[in-house]
């Protein structure tokens, strides 16, 4: 019997992550359940480096996407227009003077 450990990760969801993840989000995010990436870690061939914190497992993030075949994140108009944002309210708060830029 394999039990998964909730539905495999949408792109919304994995583009979210930290800069790394549990096994079981990992166990996710390839369709497997925990106990199956437990077994291909002990005989080397889980599809992306694994990291041993202490008795835990780590995945970096950003090996786990790309061996997900996900090179790039996606930009989101939102995105652009809070990080636009952000930056003309820092603009108002710290004005710049010629002297700043030499």
């Amino acid at each position: 019997m394999s039990a998964r450990s909730g539905p495999p990760l949408g792109f919304a969801e994995a583009f979210d992550l930290p800069l790394s993840v549990d096994l079981r989000t990992a166990a996710r995010a390839f369709g497997v359940c925990p106990g199956t990436a437990y077994k291909l870690i002990r005989f080397g061939s889980f599809p992306c480096p694994v990291l041993r914190v202490g008795r835990n497992y780590r995945i970096p993030t950003a090996h786990l996407l790309r061996s997900l075949g996900i090179e790039e994140r996606p930009v989101y108009a939102a995105d652009l227009e809070a990080g636009a944002r952000h930056a003309a309210l820092l603009d108002n708060t710290h004005p710049q003077t010629t002297e700043d830029l030499t």
